[in-house]
């Protein structure tokens, strides 16, 4: 049995290797694989993922575990480490790792195998520094350190990791080495936990971190037009239009038929990212305007047509059914314009303040078509934002500054009735 203490492992400069990588089959029966150094399937991962699969998991699910598996593979390589012979302090250098280190720093396949000399930097200027707000929209650009939800997915990965191995009995593992805490290790999470009331969310894992409560953020209706007017292509505005008025997920509206797009009805069909039930959302007049000027535009140059095709392609040769990756990197061009760093997600949370906003419209129809499980999900659209909060803390102080120029007449002095006191006295009337 190795030590457990681990001496000379030195964390502070220590960078993790680019062993192994993660696979996309292309085959429904195991579509993800995440593969060693000599480019084999590695075996644990692997039964763990078609687990997953069976579980009728989303088809992403497997993606984004076999990223944080393979960060903790690389770790264990790093340090020689045997997966089923990890332990607890193991667990805690990795997480704590994650927590202080700064995230590896990604080469671009452009520039694999060249010096450093040879790859273009952008000046000081021209790149934000990591973490700070983007002086636009206010909110944070990408830092140097692993994001708290990050570091959350990847604790309760693994520790669901090695839950399923622990059941199975694999190879020589005898306890998790990513425990829950203290006072939840001799039960399951929510044992005693009554079942008319909602569950709430807890750190179930003994190295889970905080993770901060997010707001929502909306696009102003100004800002919006200046990146709608920003954009190269009707596809790209049809997409725009359609995102803020159905709230649909940006992955879930590029699963659209041309069949499902409903012009009489005024309706587009979707898949649902977690149900992947088929749902038709309500759309506005003006998506379908542009709709109709990308298909005329497209079928000229011969996009595939017909009812069942896709409806959203590349905008050139060979033509292909349009993935999330390209449509995040289109509305990151049209972001770049402004010096904005909004995201797609954003323009979810735009079309939900603008049907929350409307007193006719029940917030039992507005979580139908975002596709919630729960009513209090929308709960989060009920606290202030950053704006919201600036511009009352702003017309409070306008209206200190007011108060204090022009303040209000002094109240006049008290006075006695003449006729109340001349009855009481016993006067004549004058």
């Amino acid at each position: 049995m190795p030590s457990t203490s681990r001496p000379g492992r030195g964390l502070k400069n220590f960078i993790l290797p680019e062993m192994g990588r993660l696979l996309e089959t292309g085959d429904p029966w195991e579509p993800y694989q995440v593969l060693d150094a000599f480019g084999r399937p590695i075996e644990p991962i692997t039964t763990f993922l078609k687990d997953l699969i069976a579980a009728d998991s989303s088809p992403l699910t497997p993606r984004s575990y076999g990223m944080d598996l393979l960060r903790w593979w690389r770790y264990l390589w790093a340090f020689d480490i045997e997966w089923d012979r990890a332990v607890r302090e193991d667990a805690r250098d990795f997480m704590l790792w994650m927590r202080l280190a700064d995230k590896p720093v990604r080469v671009h396949w452009r520039h694999r195998g060249k010096e450093p000399a040879e790859i273009p930097q952008l000046s000081r200027s021209d790149r934000p520094a990591p973490g700070t707000p983007n002086p636009v929209t206010g909110k944070p650009t990408v830092g140097m350190k692993y994001a708290p939800s990050t570091r959350a997915h990847c604790e309760t990965v693994l520790r669901s990791f090695y839950d399923f191995h622990l059941d199975r009995h694999s190879g020589s593992l005898l306890v998790n080495p990513f425990p829950l805490v203290r006072n939840r290790r001799s039960a399951r999470a929510n044992a005693h936990h009554n079942p008319e009331k909602e569950h709430k969310k807890q750190r179930t894992g003994f190295y889970r971190p905080k993770v901060p409560k997010r707001i929502p953020r909306r696009i102003p209706e100004e800002k919006y037009t200046e990146v709608f007017a920003g954009l190269r292509s009707h596809r790209d505005r049809a997409l725009l239009a359609f995102w803020v008025a159905t709230g649909a997920r940006a992955e879930e509206l590029l699963t659209s038929t041309q069949g499902g797009a409903n012009v009489g009805e005024q309706t587009i069909g979707v898949i649902r990212k977690g149900t992947r039930d088929y749902q038709e959302l309500p759309a506005t007049r003006d998506a379908f305007v542009w709709l109709r000027l990308y298909q005329e535009e497209a079928w000229k140059k011969g996009v595939p047509r017909g009812r069942k095709q896709a409806l959203w392609w590349t905008l050139r040769r060979p033509w292909r059914p349009l993935e999330y990756d390209a449509a995040r990197m289109m509305f990151t061009r049209a972001n770049r314009l402004l010096g904005a760093n909004w995201t797609l997600h954003d323009l979810r949370h735009s079309a939900t303040f603008l049907m929350l906003d409307d007193p006719n419209m029940p917030p039992v129809y507005v979580q139908h078509i975002l596709g919630h499980k729960y009513l209090s999900t929308l709960d989060i659209y009920n606290r202030p934002s950053r704006d919201d909060v600036i511009a009352a803390g702003l017309a409070h102080h306008a209206r200190q500054e007011h108060r204090k120029k022009n303040p209000p007449p002094a109240p006049s002095a008290p006075a006695y009735n003449s006729e109340t006191l001349n009855i009481l006295f016993g006067r004549p009337e004058a």
